[in-house]
């Protein structure tokens, strides 16, 4: 079974333009070549693909599938056009990399240092996104290699295991939690709270946690790094969840305190996620193997 890449582009544009009129007028064919070639793709397949009906047209079960496939197959071939774009212009190969917060700013830095220095024709594009974001990016095929939660990523794609990465809420020495050996978030819902600022991915899980336990978290202040919440945390103007791994760089230096969070949200494990990784790019591959070879033990 052989597929056209011009009937692929027309039908995803008739499925968004919800009619084959306006498919036809976004792949530019005229309506009658534009009806011949989604006749020929149903008959060449041998299913219906569209509901035709008098306000348009909608896809069948069979016509969402290779709409959702098509999609795929027409960003890969654009992220070929360009990379070969790129190498005819003498540019450096690229890789989207998507990562949360947790190994960005913690576990990737170095590692990636490790990685351009050893691949000078290489360039890496870090995004950071929620863990459930980048699975749902990595199996759409906006990006080719993600960094997220081991629960958030679908068995559909391929995982590598990367790190452990715990969260603990972080007081300062003396406050009264300091002593426990462990605390659940909901028992601190009322305290002032100190957060990373801007959109990220740690800000926005932990917010949802307490959204589900009915609450809104209190932030006194929000700074772009750790070191700067771990100085707050410190000082006394509020209490802190955060990687475990960040909080050990800190403590050699500031009066602070970790505490286990006992919630299981916050016990997670880290994967290296791909679609296929035997159909990545040659640098995506070997920014894979580097990353798994670099994984904390």
């Amino acid at each position: 079974m052989r597929f056209d890449l011009v009937d692929l582009q027309l039908f995803v544009a008739v499925v968004e333009a919800r009619s084959i009129t306006g498919g036809a007028a976004r792949a530019h064919l005229a309506l009658a070549s534009a009806s011949a070639r989604i006749r020929g793709l149903e008959q060449a397949l041998g299913v219906t693909l569209l509901r035709r009906g008098r306000r348009g047209v909608t896809p069948t079960a069979a016509g969402e599938s290779l709409f959702g496939h098509a999609r795929v197959v027409l960003q890969d071939v654009e992220v070929m056009r360009g990379d070969l774009a790129a190498h005819a212009r003498g540019l450096k190969a690229s890789v989207h990399l998507l990562a949360n917060t947790a190994s960005l700013s913690e576990h990737l830095p170095k590692t990636l240092a490790e990685f351009l220095a050893a691949h000078p024709d290489f360039n890496v594009e870090v995004e950071e996104r929620e863990s459930a974001e980048i699975a749902e990016a990595i199996a759409a095929g906006a990006a080719e290699v993600g960094i997220a939660v081991d629960t958030a990523v679908p068995d559909t794609l391929e995982r590598f295991a990367f790190c452990d990465d715990r969260l603990v809420l972080l007081l300062p020495p003396g406050d009264s939690l300091a002593q426990r050996r462990g605390i659940r978030l909901a028992e601190v819902l009322q305290r002032d709270f100190v957060g990373l600022a801007g959109p990220n991915a740690l800000h926005a899980h932990v917010a949802a946690q307490a959204a589900r336990l009915g609450a809104r978290l209190r932030f006194r202040a929000r700074l772009r790094d750790f070191a700067g919440l771990c100085q707050l945390v410190e000082a006394g103007v509020g209490v802190a969840v955060m990687p475990e791994t960040a909080v050990r760089a800190n403590a050699r230096t500031m009066r602070i305190r970790a505490v286990r969070l006992l919630d299981e949200w916050a016990s997670r494990k880290l994967v290296i996620c791909a679609r296929s990784l035997k159909a990545l790019p040659r640098p995506a591959q070997q920014l894979v193997a580097h990353l798994r070879r670099s994984a904390p033990p």
